[in-house]
């Protein structure tokens, strides 16, 4: 039988607006300096996303954009929060290092337990909560030895799986979660963007997972953000839309173009925040 959504749940995100958006730097396949890059549209863009989010009830909170972090815009990436406590980023590249820290502060400001990394790891962009696992990417950005790092702290299974595209160098632009409900857990994957083990991995793990088409991929569909029923995802992920869709799931189709050119989608620019069990936070 095909899994069907299980249902909407509250969320809590925290975003960064893009207003010192830019490519001035590479560090992925998506990027070139010598592109145009429209800061004005890309806060449109980030706006409407947020926007989005308010209209389905969710919250959002937002940290400051701090000038000469242009990539600060993909808050995902700043840390990990699971049960209240985050486990800080630790970023690889010089250009964005100074990221971790002011992520990790804004949390702190608010009363958080902060965790800071010992190991390299990009925060929500390798470390995906699904049910009751972390699924966990290296190959690219974060270390395998980040996987350990995070099991220790939170109690729970971590998942290693290898990313072998450069264009997916994160783990959330190759396989996004549509249900992290315990009961019945549910994701999305684009399989060429893993090592033959993961693969075999994620198929013994979620038999029923969607798989992605190519054309999905290429549009960065898989940087999907759900919240148990809603899926917003990039327009050009039609394969994968109509596949969520006839899962009972509603795709919302949220146009993040500018920001594609950085190598971030939806789900980059989202961070979300897993209060503690029974908490109001």
């Amino acid at each position: 039988m095909t899994p069907t959504a299980p249902g909407r749940t509250d969320r809590r995100y925290l975003m960064c607006e893009p207003v010192h958006y830019t490519v001035s730097y590479e560090i992925n396949p998506w990027m070139d300096k010598t592109r145009y890059t429209d800061a004005d549209l890309a806060v449109r863009q980030w706006r409407t996303l947020r926007d989005v989010y308010l209209d389905l009830g969710h919250t959002v909170e937002t940290i400051d954009p701090i000038p000469g972090l242009p990539d600060m815009v993909y808050a995902a990436n700043g840390a990990t929060v699971l049960d209240g406590v985050v486990y800080s980023a630790r970023f690889r590249y010089a250009e964005r290092q100074p990221e971790g820290p002011a992520y990790q502060k804004w949390f702190a400001d608010r009363g958080y337990v902060t965790h800071t990394a010992a190991e390299t790891n990009e925060g929500e962009g390798d470390l995906l909560v699904v049910g009751n696992l972390v699924l966990a990417g290296t190959g690219f950005r974060t270390d395998r030895a980040a996987h350990a790092e995070l099991q220790e702290l939170f109690g729970r299974p971590v998942i290693s799986l290898d990313l072998v595209s450069p264009h997916y160098y994160h783990l959330d632009t190759a396989l996004a979660v549509l249900s992290s409900d315990p009961a019945d857990p549910q994701i999305a994957y684009y399989p060429p963007a893993f090592s033959a083990g993961s693969r075999a991995v994620l198929r013994q793990l979620f038999p029923d997972a969607v798989e992605a088409t190519e054309r999905d991929a290429v549009a960065l569909g898989l940087n999907a953000v759900s919240d148990g029923l809603n899926v917003v995802v990039a327009p050009g992920a039609v394969d994968l839309a109509a596949a969520i869709a006839a899962r009972g799931y509603n795709p919302i189709p949220v146009d993040t173009s500018e920001l594609l050119k950085g190598g971030g989608g939806a789900k980059c620019c989202t961070l979300e925040i897993r209060p503690a069990s029974g908490s109001g936070r």
